[in-house]
């Protein structure tokens, strides 16, 4: 019987060949199917690790294995999979909605408050940490991305999504860090890979934002990188402007169709903060907090490109 949150058929022969296939040396990974149903279950209802149901074996062991997974890199080469060919855009959708063909990602943040639970982590990190191990996650500028806030203790995660409201890359920073000088590091960010040979795509035709990103500095690097910029200006960077005259220069374009499909974005945090885990953050480390990250979005993932079979009568 396949409980709530868990892994369905279809989805576990989707990720199934994804997994590794041996432990350490001279051990067996325990039934991989069972323990990431356990991470899930964790990532949706934040439970303490020691509160995990029975039926997902020992708890030590699904906190140990998503550990594993989270500092190399195992979970995110998941979802990198999930998402090939996630740059692929439907013509007929695009003109049904009235908007010029190619693709586009939408950028925003979103605030997570953190639990007492997630604070105190020791200075020295440990032995497999990403960092240590030489690794491409890098630590988050700030001690373990924990920041104070008009919100107390917060984590802020600065995300791009695409039309379809799943997430595509992500990075996490101090809950008081602004938001526009964070649109560079997280497009760089963005790499989404090719069914076939060629390299992995990292430059979107289009980036929408708020007003928050509105900045000289960001409309320049979308310009260099032959980017189109739908983002928001806001009334003083507008009143300025037009306060210099010429000297101020002409409006930047802005296309109203467009900025009204930079609802995906929200519509995509909404849907990652249904993991309680992710709404609130437990872990201590950031690496960790980014793997339960990487969970949700694979379960996104999954829920959106997975067709189930139809039950038959």
């Amino acid at each position: 019987m396949v409980r709530r949150h868990e892994l369905t058929d279809a989805q576990w022969r989707k990720i199934e060949l994804l997994l590794p296939v041996g432990g350490r040396p001279g051990g067996q990974w325990a039934e991989h199917r069972k323990v990431i149903n356990g991470v899930l279950f964790r990532a949706r209802t934040g439970v303490p690790w020691p509160d995990l149901p029975e039926r997902y074996g020992p708890w030590q062991t699904v906190y140990e294995r998503h550990r594993r997974w989270s500092a190399d890199g195992t979970w995110q080469r998941i979802l990198a999979e999930l998402q090939i060919e996630a740059d692929a855009t439907d013509p007929d959708d695009a003109l049904a909605r009235g908007l010029e063909r190619g693709w586009a990602v939408n950028i925003d943040s979103t605030s997570c408050r953190a639990h007492q639970h997630a604070a105190g982590a020791r200075h020295r990190p440990p032995d497999d940490f990403p960092e240590k191990r030489g690794g491409a996650r890098v630590e988050a500028e700030g001690r373990e991305a924990l920041g104070r806030s008009r919100g107390g203790l917060t984590t802020k995660i600065h995300l791009l999504a695409d039309d379809r409201a799943r997430p595509l890359t992500w990075q996490t920073t101090p809950g008081q860090r602004g938001d526009s000088r964070m649109l560079p590091p997280v497009l760089s960010g963005l790499r989404i890979g090719r069914g076939g040979p060629g390299r992995p795509r990292c430059r979107p035709d289009r980036v929408r934002g708020d007003k928050a990103y509105s900045s000289r500095g960001n409309r320049a690097y979308l310009r260099r990188r032959g980017i189109k910029a739908t983002i928001a200006e806001p009334d003083d960077q507008r009143d300025n402007r037009r306060r210099r005259g010429r000297a101020g220069g002409r409006p930047p374009a802005f296309d109203t169709a467009q900025y009204r499909q930079r609802n995906a974005v929200e519509r995509c945090v909404s849907k990652w903060k249904q993991f309680r885990a992710v709404a609130t953050r437990f872990d201590k480390r950031d690496y960790l907090f980014n793997g339960t990250l990487t969970v949700a979005a694979i379960a996104i993932w999954l829920r959106d490109t997975v067709q189930e079979p139809s039950e038959t009568t």
